[in-house]
Parts: C-alpha cells; structure tokens; sequence
C-alpha cells in the first residue's frame, strides 16, 4: 500500500520468459483509478559490488567486456548472487577475490541501490572493502568467458571520481560506489552500516 493509501493489487501475473539468470515476468495491477494495466517485470536475483581501496587511497577496478553494450565498461569487481542464502558480504568478498585476486581485512556496508526500479526489481548492495591483501598465486581463481580478457587497475579515488564526471566510468554500481566511497572518506567513514544491516530490496529466494 502506498502512502496515498492505495494497494497495488496484481490481479494476474505470469512467466514470460525464462533465462539463464533473469526472468520476465507480465503482472497485471489495479491503479488508484480502477483500471487494470500491465507492467512487465525483469526478474533479478541481486548483485554486490566492491569498493576496495588500499592504504594509498587507490581504489581497484576491472575492465569487462559486456556485450549488451557492445564493448567493455570500467566496473567494481562485482557479481550476482547466484548462492541461496549465501549472505551478501560473503558473496563480495568471493567477487573480489575471484575478480581481483584480493582479501581485505575489513568491510563496511556502503550502499544500497534499486538499478531500475521501472523495469527491474534488481536490488544491489556496494561494500567498502580495506586492509587489502593480495591472494597467492597458486590460489587465484582461473577465469573463464568474458573474464578471461578482464584486466585489473588501480586508480586513487579523486580520480575515478574525475573519471565519472567525464563520463569514462558509466557502469551504475561504479558510479554509485565510487561516489558513495568519495563522501565516505570525506566523513572519515563515519555513519557506515553495519554488513548485515537489513536489507528489504533483496529477493527473498536468495536469502
């Protein structure tokens, strides 16, 4: 029920498509004026992001082919929650290190962002990780498909912020985490959530 008072009633719903990691979903829903309307759905399991940066101020990024838009995109080492009841912060510290080769010592809640709420119901969550170490060799996970051509950079903070000013980082979580970082620090990191601060967005299938 919204604050006007009125329930969004979804008078029928169905599974249009299904694919490997999205869905969508055709909802039929009353509106305030008695009329019924469609709205189509993309169903998303949810996705966390990393803002790892290390005691020079330097935060990590990776540069990922997506082919959606055609070409590779300036990202935060990030990933879907594709683990049932696999908590998020363990899911970011898996996407750091399979994405970066990286372990932090500590992390802190960052953000939460609805990415489309017009379309999508994909809710992701954006740590902060520090006290960055790198991971052995000899551990390191073997990427595949379009992370086999990822490579890994390091920019100082202030920069990446230029970056998205100039419009060279365009990728939403990038640019929500790396300015959601900048006012961090700017706070000397006061104020942060904790890791399993709730959570409403997060689809409830997946924890």
């Amino acid at each position: 029920m919204t604050a006007a008072g009125h329930r969004y009633e979804v008078t029928e719903s169905t599974l249009g498509y299904q694919g490997r990691i999205i869905a969508v979903r055709r909802d039929l829903v009353r509106m305030p004026d008695g009329d019924v309307s469609q709205r189509d759905v993309v169903v998303h399991p949810g996705a966390v992001g990393v803002v790892a940066l290390d005691d020079a101020g330097q935060v990590v990024l990776v540069h990922q082919y997506r082919h959606p838009v055609g070409g590779p995109l300036w990202e935060l080492p990030a990933g879907i929650l594709d683990v049932p009841g696999e908590p998020a912060s363990v899911a970011a510290a898996r996407e750091l290190a399979e994405e970066a080769a990286l372990r932090a010592g500590r992390y802190d809640l960052l953000v939460d962002v609805w990415s489309s709420p017009g379309m999508t119901n994909e809710a992701y969550r954006v740590f902060l990780a520090r006290d960055l170490s790198e991971i052995p060799a000899a551990e390191r996970y073997v990427p595949e498909h379009e992370e086999a051509e990822m490579s890994v950079a390091r920019f100082d903070l202030d920069e990446a912020v230029a970056r998205v000013l100039r419009g060279e980082i365009t990728n939403a979580m990038a640019v929500v985490g790396l300015l959601a970082a900048a006012r961090a620090r700017a706070d000397d990191f006061a104020g942060l959530r904790p890791l399993d601060a709730p959570w409403p967005g997060r689809p409830a299938h997946n924890g």
